[in-house]
């Protein structure tokens, strides 16, 4: 919400430089933006009058103009403004002077006239073109008459004003608009409100002479009132009507257009004028459109309703959609003399269905949305009519056919004073309280340490107790309430859970990985992209009911397409090696026990890069499993997964349980993700692997007796599987096997085609004596037997 300073002042005095203002407005809760200053940055800047107008002699563009600027000679100038003409006043910058964005403007020639300077516009002064005023868009600033030769234009216009952007929360829809940021500035500074003048000196005939007014569907419209305007002159309003509407961001159309949205910003209630001759049979309903009605609306398009859509009609037809646009064949026109002014009050639900469902928002319906109070109505109606008479734009005929089918008025609710002391920490009276209550114009009344408190109607957002301990503590001022800890016998833990999600993340960071994160909102094609197996529960999204869009309409049921993004986000910016990890939450439509979509967690690496293989992500994860005391492991080869090339790709098993999967990610998939250097990736069910972790430390002594080292060297077929060598190893070797480990795998030419050289180290030793030779034998010797009975395994010389 725009507030322009100097508006604001018309309602409560801010003796208060713009600075401590705003920051009195934020430790009073109201939170700001950003401060647009006018005027600033603007030298040598004049109201200049043109004198006279030649054409140029070698451009059919251009003219010659010669300024009065409040010097003694004339001022010859030459632009190809469309709109200028003689005894026209317009800025004119002069020799050596500066624009706000730092332009500095000197004479010279155009097509070899001399030009002592430039007629400025609108926008080279600062403004930005959506707030230009429509006679202004394609030219140069035309002046008001009473504009003075030679004045500085800062000085001239009253350009030095400030524009404060507050941030208004959904909860306060009561402060979009001047009235209401008017009030807090009262309660905050200690002033008091001065409402705006809306009763009108000449009133003529009755409203209802003109128009009638039926509601069918209260429940959806609370309150319509309408007023009638004659003898209407559509023009361009005065310049203080204009600034002020620009300074709020809006854009000055004509005089009956800008005095409709200015209400709309002092008052925060939207209001609509139609051509009285276009509404037929001289009245007004307001009722639901027919199913697969066409309506077009002010910007020319055609759209079709639904029978839920409110729609405001005349005797025989749709001329407005209620709370969103007015219609084509209502709007006001050059010749148009007599109006309805329409001020209503509409279902926020309502109107918020119809915006969306025509994707049509706009600034009335996103106000109505948020909650009006229908009690703005009138005041709104009646002050647009008074500022009509002020503009001498119309008479206005007296009396509003105002259809009210239930007031609306506000609870009353008890405050109790110690328990808004308890609360704050503070020790305020109630009759202080009260004070701070009545500066909102909010009746009270006092009583046994009880505050009944009557809030004004427009403040919609107060409906239990709470809500005015908030009041008193953003008035009393938050930066003025003691600081204390809390009070409270329990102590802060971290779950079992997320304690070995820490040491996971510690873990992987100490490997040399980098934590990512991303969204949980993803795109429904992510799993199509990692080539997902059609039947997996990778496709059994919870949807988005509301999405920003199709890229972000479910929630991710795998970490694979984000982590995949990422890397081929730092590949196409030349980062050539990535060891990447992410621990986050994967959603799937599978009720669970309380009904509810399931969420589990997950894990996912992902490396690529110079020395990056199939067997360090592998290393990278036993080394993590081995740590959240998860043993046991068993890899075993998959080829299934299209995501993976099928002979680099492996299940982590626990016994029966998967854990996970890991493997190079197939060609096609990482091309999706412009990866070009081969990417291995690992995808763990860290729920399960939460489940399964043992982090129990047990004592065991050291060794006290030597161990003893055999290495081999096997050939055995290509299709042997290294985790079937091991787990035979262990099996035939006894209890004097301590270790295995591989350490070597080869294929070349003293290989048979067909076959692989497996080297291992084994590693013997008993917790009671020293081993013999004999003994090392006797087991080394089950093992080779094994190995050659069940594997075919040879034994290779090292």
């Amino acid at each position: 919400m725009l507030v322009p300073v100097e508006w604001l002042k018309e309602y409560v005095d801010v003796n208060a430089e713009v600075s401590e203002f705003c920051e009195k407005m934020i430790m009073s809760g109201s939170n700001i933006e950003t401060v647009d200053q006018y005027g600033e940055g603007i030298e040598k800047v004049v109201v200049g009058k043109i004198l006279s107008i030649e054409r140029h002699p070698d451009a059919d563009r251009l003219v010659v103009c010669q300024m009065d600027v409040g010097q003694e000679e004339p001022l010859q100038i030459v632009t190809g403004a469309p709109n200028v003409f003689e005894g026209a006043k317009i800025p004119v910058i002069l020799h050596g002077g500066k624009l706000p964005d730092g332009t500095v403007i000197k004479k010279g020639k155009l097509r070899g006239v001399a030009s002592n300077g430039m007629l400025c516009s609108f926008s080279e002064l600062g403004y930005d073109d959506k707030v230009i005023p429509v006679a202004y868009k394609d030219g140069v600033w035309i002046l008001e008459d009473s504009a003075v030769p030679g004045t500085d234009i800062v000085e001239a216009m009253g350009l030095a004003e400030a524009s404060v952007d507050f941030e208004i929360t959904p909860n306060r829809p009561d402060c979009l608009s001047m009235l209401g940021m008017a009030r807090e500035t009262a309660a905050t500074l200690g002033g008091s409100l001065r409402y705006p003048d809306t009763a009108c000196v000449s009133e003529e005939g009755d409203a209802a002479d003109y128009i009638k007014v039926e509601i069918k569907k209260p429940e959806l419209c609370r309150r319509y009132a309408a007023r009638v305007v004659t003898d209407v002159k559509i023009e361009q309003s005065p310049w203080w009507l204009q600034k002020r509407l620009m300074h709020a961001g809006m854009r000055p159309i004509n005089n009956i257009v800008d005095i409709t949205n200015y209400v709309m910003l002092e008052y925060g209630q939207p209001l609509h004028a139609f051509d009285i001759r276009n509404i037929q049979g001289g009245q007004i309903v307001v009722d639901t459109a027919a199913e697969g009605e066409i309506f077009t609306t002010l910007d020319g398009v055609e759209r079709k309703l639904t029978s839920d859509m409110l729609l405001i009609k005349d005797g025989t037809r749709g001329v407005a959609l209620a709370g969103v646009m007015g219609g084509l064949n209502s709007e006001i026109e050059a010749d148009t003399t007599t109006i309805l002014v329409e001020a209503a009050n509409f279902n926020g639900d309502s109107v918020r269905a119809t915006s969306k469902k025509l994707g049509l928002r706009t600034e009335a319906s996103s106000r109505f949305e948020k909650g009006i109070d229908p009690n703005l109505a009138r005041a709104a109606a009646d002050r647009a009519c008074r500022l009509i008479e002020l503009l001498g734009a119309g008479k206005v005929v007296g009396g509003c056919v105002d259809v009210y089918p239930s007031e609306y008025t506000a609870a009353t609710i008890p405050v109790r004073v110690e328990r808004v002391n308890n609360v704050l920490g503070i020790d305020l009276t109630g009759e202080e309280m009260e004070a701070i209550f009545k500066s909102l114009e909010m009746e009270t009344e006092l009583a046994d340490g009880i505050i009944k408190v009557t809030p004004p109607t427009v403040r919609q957002d107060l409906e239990a107790e709470i809500d005015f301990v908030e009041e008193v503590a953003r008035i009393y001022g938050y930066d003025r309430m003691p600081t204390t800890l809390p009070q409270d016998s329990s102590r802060s833990f971290v779950s079992p859970r997320w304690e070995l999600r820490d040491t996971a993340r510690d873990l992987l960071v100490s490997l040399g990985l980098n934590e990512i994160q991303t969204y949980s909102f993803v795109s429904p094609r992510g799993p199509e992209n990692v080539a997902a197996q059609a039947d997996s529960d990778a496709y059994k999204f919870v949807k988005i009911l509301n999405p920003l869009g199709e890229e972000n309409s479910v929630m991710r049921t795998t970490l694979l397409p984000n982590m995949l993004e990422v890397l081929g986000r730092n590949s196409s910016r030349n980062v050539a090696h990535v060891r990447a990890f992410e621990i986050g939450n994967t959603f799937f439509d599978i009720p669970g026990a309380d009904g509810l979509p399931t969420e589990k967690d997950a894990l996912c690496i992902g490396v690529y890069g110079p020395g990056e293989s199939f067997f360090t992500l592998k290393g990278i994860v036993e080394e993590l499993l081995e740590n959240l005391g998860v043993q046991d492991l068993t890899w075993a080869a998959e080829s299934g997964l299209a995501t993976y090339h099928s002979g680099r790709c492996a299940r982590i098993m626990k016994g029966e349980q998967m854990l996970g999967v890991m493997g190079e990610v197939q060609a096609d998939v990482a091309d999706k993700f412009g990866l070009s250097a081969k990417t291995w990736c690992c995808q763990l069910d860290f729920q399960l692997i939460e489940d399964l972790a043992d982090r129990d430390i047990h004592y065991a002594p050291l060794p006290k007796y030597p161990a003893s080292t055999r290495d081999i060297a096997l050939l055995v077929k290509e299709e042997v599987n290294v985790g079937d060598i091991m787990k035979l190893i262990k099996a035939s070797a006894g209890p004097l096997l301590e270790d295995v480990a591989l350490f070597d795998i080869y294929r070349g030419k003293q290989v048979a085609e067909g076959m692989k050289s497996t080297a291992f180290s084994l590693t013997y030793r008993a917790p009671d004596r020293t081993l013999t030779e004999e003994d090392v034998v006797g087991a080394h010797s089950k093992v080779l037997d094994a190995l050659k009975a069940e594997l075919d395994a040879v034994l290779r010389e090292m």
